[in-house]
């Protein structure tokens, strides 16, 4: 499983692709947090870049990103199946380093998977997917937020002193766009929740009129009627309130627009 590995300390940003390999990291972040369609599709190329961007001619490396945010399932994206595959693991068993990392707000690094006896049902799968070595490095984001980027190389000593600062220093990078892609994604949330929230509101108002107007009531009476038909037949008052307005529409779309 142990590959040489070139330790010669080069300049930063040399660990993969050297030179404006920083610049354009950071230039790739800002594109991402402006056309990422959701969370998952930033992540998922982010940790491709990472990926790129750290691995060397025998030492191609893997990424995944585990994300932790509240009141949301968690978010898991990887540069290939085998991050995806080891990430996924550490997630339904609840041990690993990652976890681990994520737990301790701290980076843990795995110099030789077969020499490591910390975790070791998860080791084990890791080093038949063979991996030798792995660098967990937790992301600092807005609480309660949670992230920690996920390294796997093939090689034992797979990271070098110069290979964990240049990770360090990418993490550190990517959680200022983490935290802008994850504001982003709950302002979007609530706009969508508001605008559920207001269709609904349409369409039990209409139902009301209705029912005021086919059974000469007030709009309190009409209120109870439609929440009573909601309570015995077990049916949310929004969709009681869709049937009756279909009742009377047909087959004809009730459309509700908004500015936004």
């Amino acid at each position: 499983m142990s590959q040489d590995f070139d330790t010669r300390e080069p300049q930063f940003g040399s660990v993969g692709r050297a030179g404006a390999g920083l610049h354009e990291f950071v230039l790739h972040l800002q594109d991402l947090v402006l056309t990422s369609s959701d969370v998952h599709e930033f992540l998922t190329d982010t940790a491709s870049i990472f990926a790129m961007q750290l691995s060397q001619p025998g030492n191609h490396l893997s990424c995944g990103i585990t994300v932790l945010r509240q009141k949301r399932p968690v978010a898991v994206a990887s540069s290939d199946t085998r991050a995806r595959d080891l990430d996924e693991l550490q997630n339904s068993i609840r041990d690993g380093p990652c976890l681990t990392a994520l737990q301790t707000e701290t980076m843990v690094h795995v110099a030789d998977l077969d020499a490591d006896l910390r975790w070791p049902k998860y080791n084990r799968a890791a080093g038949e997917a063979s991996i030798g070595s792995i660098l967990a490095v937790p992301m600092q984001l807005q609480a309660p937020s949670q992230a920690v980027v996920n390294l796997y190389s093939p090689n034992a000593n797979g990271f070098p002193r110069h290979g964990i600062d240049a990770a360090a220093a990418l993490t550190g990078i990517a959680a200022k766009a983490l935290d802008i892609a994850l504001n982003i994604a709950q302002l979007r949330d609530a706009r969508d929740d508001l605008s559920s929230a207001l269709k609904s509101r349409t369409v039990i108002d209409t139902a009301i009129g209705v029912i005021m107007a086919q059974s000469r009531c007030s709009r309190d009476a009409a209120f109870q009627i439609l929440v009573k038909a909601s309570s015995h037949r077990n049916i949310k008052l929004k969709d009681v309130a869709a049937g009756i307005i279909s009742g009377i529409a047909g087959e004809r779309e009730f459309l509700t627009t908004y500015d936004e």
